[in-house]
């Protein structure tokens, strides 16, 4: 009896030594695949999951553009040198997003920054009308999951800058500003 009784303590103590003993597998296999785990999440991330923001998008933009892009870069110096600026406001636009069969709406008050004296302002006065159905028509055109997506305000105000300077082309217009975005 004294012997089984020193066996299973012996086989105890084996069991407790093996527990208390510190595994070191789980620190060679563990780490490093834990470190490529997050290194893949990233990855996947930056690459699929995240659209690029609307300043990478500039950037793509003007290098694809090349030479183009070059000049287009020395006239926003020369612009920014030269003459004062002003916002053109336009206010309280009522949009109807793509796919909501009038059940959303978005009220938004724009303001255009332009270069120039009174000769622009006149200038965006008489096409007042026009640039308000083009930005109405633009956004539009956006489904209400692009409209309420925060990082896509950026590239909006983009695109709109973009059909503006099309529309007016001798208007120097720099930048589109939301000074209410209200989705509804």
């Amino acid at each position: 009896m004294a012997d089984k009784k020193d066996a299973k303590k012996e086989e105890k103590q084996e069991q407790e030594g093996k527990k208390k003993g510190f595994n070191f597998k789980i620190i060679l296999i563990g780490v490093p695949l834990f470190v490529l785990q997050l290194v893949i999440v990233y990855f996947v991330t930056a690459n699929f999951l995240v659209k690029p923001s609307a300043s990478a998008h500039a950037e793509q933009v003007k290098s694809h553009d090349g030479e183009e892009g070059e000049e287009a870069a020395a006239e926003e110096t020369e612009d920014e040198e030269e003459g004062e600026s002003f916002i053109y406001p336009m206010e309280d636009l009522i949009i109807n997003p793509a796919h909501t069969s009038g059940k959303r709406l978005l009220l938004l008050s724009v303001g255009l920054e332009v270069k120039g004296g009174e000769e622009e302002k006149k200038k965006l006065e008489e096409k007042d009308v026009i640039v308000r159905d083009m930005i109405i028509s633009t956004l539009s055109q956006k489904s209400l999951h692009v409209l309420s997506n925060p990082l896509e305000k950026d590239s909006l105000k983009i695109e709109l800058l973009e059909q503006v300077k099309k529309l007016i082309p001798k208007t120097k217009v720099k930048k589109v500003y939301f000074s209410k975005y209200v989705l509804n």
